[in-house]
């Protein structure tokens, strides 16, 4: 006899999994973040760490993955974007 698997063919399951997928992507772009910079030979101080774990919103930590590849100060991520 087969088991029931009805708990994932059920809505809650499916939006579980999708937040799931989603916080690992942020999980992933904060951990770029960081480390982009640390190869760089960057410091990055511990307000900066914080700020960007604190983060979830990906669109965010895209615009500052971005530019942690051109920034000399990681102060710089956190810039308001210019026209």
């Amino acid at each position: 006899m087969a088991p029931v698997n009805y708990f994932f063919q059920n809505p809650v399951a499916d939006q579980l999994r999708a937040e799931g997928r989603v916080e690992g992507r942020v999980e992933d772009r904060i951990e770029m973040i960081l480390r982009i910079l640390e190869l760089r030979g960057i410091e990055v101080s511990e307000a900066t760490r914080l700020r960007v774990q604190a983060c979830s919103d990906l669109e965010q930590l895209k615009i500052w993955s971005e530019r942690a590849v051109h920034v000399t100060d990681p102060a710089d991520l956190f810039a308001p974007e210019r026209d």
